[in-house]
This record gives C-alpha cells, structure tokens and sequence, in this order.
C-alpha cells in the first residue's frame, strides 16, 4: 500500500457503561463499513472497576441512578437522531446501577473465542441490555443472554468469562495502555498508537464524539501520511 493508504489501526477505548460510547460504537462501525482501511482494536476502559467506587462518587445507589440517568443517559439520548438510550426506563430499575466490570469481562470473553469482531459485536449487544432494555448488565445470566444473541458458543464463553484472573489481567493491561496516552474519559480513539479523538467533553463522565468529527479525524491522518507529517 502506499504511505497515504495503509491500514489506519484505532484503538478504541470504551466501556459497555457508557452512554457516549453507544453513539460513537455506531458511528464507527459506518465509517469502518465504507472504509476498509481501517482497524479497530478494542480496549477496555472501565468507569467503575469495583463496586465500592460508585459509594465514593455517590451519597448512595439511588442517587447513583438519578445522576447517571437523569443527567448524563439524558443529555446522549437528547442529542440521538433515533432515541434508543431508555433513561426514563432505568430510573424505575430498582437493582443497584452495574458497575463496568462484569460486562467488561463479558467482552474480553467474546474477544477470546472471535477476536475483535466479537468483541465488538458483544460490547453493542451489551450496551443494548444496558441502554436500552434497561437490564442489570452486571448480572452474569444477562450477559451470557448477550453471548448467545451474537452468536457465540455460551458454554465457552461462560468458561472464559468465569476465568476472572485472566479477563481482569486484560482490562487491566487495556487500562495502563490508556494511562500511558493520557486518556481520562471514554469513548477516546487513538489512531497508530498517537493521533487522539475524544470529541468534545460532555457531561461528567463521556465525549460526545459526532459522525463529522469521526470523518474529520481519518481526513486528518490520510492527509498528514500523504505529506509525511505523521
């Protein structure tokens, strides 16, 4: 391949938790779909990675839920062109809101037994129960649900996700690559292991990262190969 055209590799940081990440996982998967040279990596960037953190942001559970829902699910779903996050629908929930763990691990199985497409697969498929059913994405009953939805084979994906020494020694490894470049909110893309795109800062906890600045952004390293400047 030329400098210009060859394979442009994104990492792509985000966690099944996160309501920005649900947008920007859709209009990722367009670009990708009309532009072969581009491939993702996925790495897991967990908001919570043990239940007692949301104790430490929150006054208690309940507020946990009004905050996340009521502000942050709310602001993603007011700006969706077709409204699918259901943060009216979580705020009647009455399960503690799920930390980013469980479903984390959920990922990193499906990774294990198809690589990155059913990674990616299973973190959409996740992010559904999560977002828009409105299901406890921590229960393990309702990520292996995810599993058998995508496709994959539930009892080997149950093996490797119950295989919790290796799936955290993953995210972990995912999180320290993100310290390494910086990255303090999700979804945040790297691209060649430099070029950052983390859209605007919206809400506490995401980026809302828009269809025309995911565009602007492989206009930006095409170009910069083209003229030696990346």
């Amino acid at each position: 391949m030329a400098n210009g055209n060859r394979v442009i590799k994104v990492e792509f940081f985000h966690d099944v938790m996160s309501c920005w990440c649900f947008h920007a996982s859709e209009r990722l998967r367009r670009i990708v779909a009309e532009q072969p040279d581009i491939e993702v990596i996925h790495r897991s960037w967990p908001l919570a990675t043990d239940p007692s953190l949301m104790h430490k942001l929150f006054p208690s559970m309940d507020a946990a839920r009004k905050e996340i829902c009521g502000e942050h699910w709310k602001d993603a779903h007011d700006v969706e062109n077709d409204p699918r996050i259901d943060y009216k629908l979580m705020l009647t929930r009455t399960f503690d809101y799920p930390y980013s763990m469980p479903s984390q691990r959920g990922c990193k199985a499906a990774e294990k037994q198809g690589g990155q497409s059913a990674h990616w697969d299973y973190f959409d498929r996740a992010q559904k129960a999560h977002l828009t059913e409105c299901v406890n994405a921590a229960d393990p009953e309702v990520l292996a649900q995810c599993a058998k939805d995508v496709g994959l084979d539930v009892d080997r994906w149950r093996k490797d996700f119950e295989d919790t020494e290796a799936r955290d020694a993953e995210i972990f490894a995912d999180i320290e690559i993100a310290k390494r470049y910086g990255i303090l909110r999700a979804p945040t893309l790297v691209a060649d292991g430099k070029h950052q795109c983390h859209g605007e800062c919206w809400s506490t906890f995401g980026h809302r990262i828009t269809a025309e600045r995911l565009e602007t952004f492989f206009i930006d390293i095409r170009r910069g190969r083209q003229i030696g400047r990346t």
